[in-house]
């Protein structure tokens, strides 16, 4: 188990931004009406936001950075770190974090880093962020966060498709001496890595002849080797064990009770999951808030998102004390405790 106590780091503010195209799954043709209406009702997701072929994560990114940084009236030569952490980059390489560095006219001398995660990435890019901050070298840092899952979903496959939308946000993070402590674990489990894939297209498995061939692995389900594998059953039975898991380990390691929490704001993977989770932890459903109706599963967009969407007006209110808990592929996952305080959140942006 990895514990971290990242100290002296201030959540500053918040944005999020959606692709204007919403796409409601009702509405989907290529699924049985019956079906595609019990599936919602599973899952809770109604409609989602979709990127279609232009608009990419650092696009929605971009736009989510500049609202942010104009909320805060900050200096763009005063940020210090970009962290952008997404599964579905511009480019193999180079790095999309250099490209936003330059596309939001931040310094040189800003240090620029890609993380590879979803629905764990808002965790890992906080405990990474907060580590380069705490130390007072860099006194404010850019967390981007987001994916166009999208993008990778055969529209043939029932299993993956009408889960997915598509999001970016950006979270300001800075350097505040005596700010309360950011608490946090992180976890993962490299065996069960094929349970969420796209098989072709790195260099184990490159992208090959065969690579566009659809085929038909069950009714309902229709994809080629480049698009995502989601085993329902597998990372339904991961996410119900390790997510309570980590939340309960994290208030046990760190002294917290659960009466101390205002908000438990969960990875939104579907509305099945995330009420079993809600109930083996025995929280109340006002404690968690969800945005599933209306943009599905954002990846690891969806944490953020979700403050944006439900605790804007709660933050401007009072202090809260939060724990945002993700997990998903890789398999990984993890849970941070942090108070949010006098945090500027911008209203929604759509692109």
């Amino acid at each position: 188990m990895a514990d971290f106590v990242i100290r002296n780091v201030k959540f500053a503010g918040l944005a999020s931004a959606v692709p204007k195209a919403v796409e409601q799954n009702v509405e989907l043709q290529q699924f049985d009406r019956e079906e595609i209406e019990k599936l919602v009702k599973l899952t809770g997701i109604e409609r989602r936001r979709l990127s279609g072929n232009e608009l990419t994560t650092s696009d929605l990114c971009f736009s989510a950075a500049e609202a942010v940084i104009a909320k805060l009236n900050w200096k763009k030569e005063e940020i210090g770190a970009l962290v952008f952490v997404t599964q579905t980059p511009d480019y193999i390489l180079p790095a999309t974090s250099n490209i936003l560095q330059h596309r939001l006219g931040l310094g040189s001398g800003c240090l620029a880093l890609d993380i590879s995660s979803g629905c764990s990435g808002y965790i890992n890019g906080i405990i990474t962020l907060g580590q380069l901050l705490q130390g007072g070298n860099i006194k404010k840092g850019l967390l981007l966060v987001g994916d166009t899952i999208s993008k990778i979903c055969n529209p043939l496959d029932k299993s993956t498709y009408p889960l997915f939308g598509d999001a970016g946000t950006a979270t300001a993070f800075e350097f505040d001496e005596g700010a309360p402590d950011i608490l946090a674990n992180m976890f993962s489990d490299g065996a069960g890595y094929d349970a969420i894939i796209i098989e072709d297209g790195g260099y184990r498995s490159p992208f090959n002849e065969k690579s566009l061939e659809q085929c038909v692995i069950d009714p309902g389900i229709e994809r080629t080797r480049k698009d995502l594998v989601l085993n329902g059953m597998d990372v339904f039975t991961f996410g119900i064990t390790r997510a309570p898991e980590c939340v309960t380990q994290l208030l046990h390691s760190f002294k917290l009770e659960k009466d101390q929490i205002d908000y438990f704001v969960f990875h939104q993977a579907n509305k099945f999951m995330n009420d079993t989770i809600r109930k083996k932890l025995a929280l109340k459903p006002e404690q968690v808030p969800s945005t599933l109706a209306n943009y599905g599963n954002t990846s690891s967009a969806s944490i953020p998102l979700t403050i944006t969407e439900t605790l804007q007006q709660a933050i401007q209110e009072r202090e809260l004390n939060t724990v945002l808990c993700g997990f998903g592929v890789g398999l990984s996952w993890g849970a941070v405790y942090m108070q949010i305080a006098h945090a500027e959140i911008a209203d929604l942006t759509e692109v």
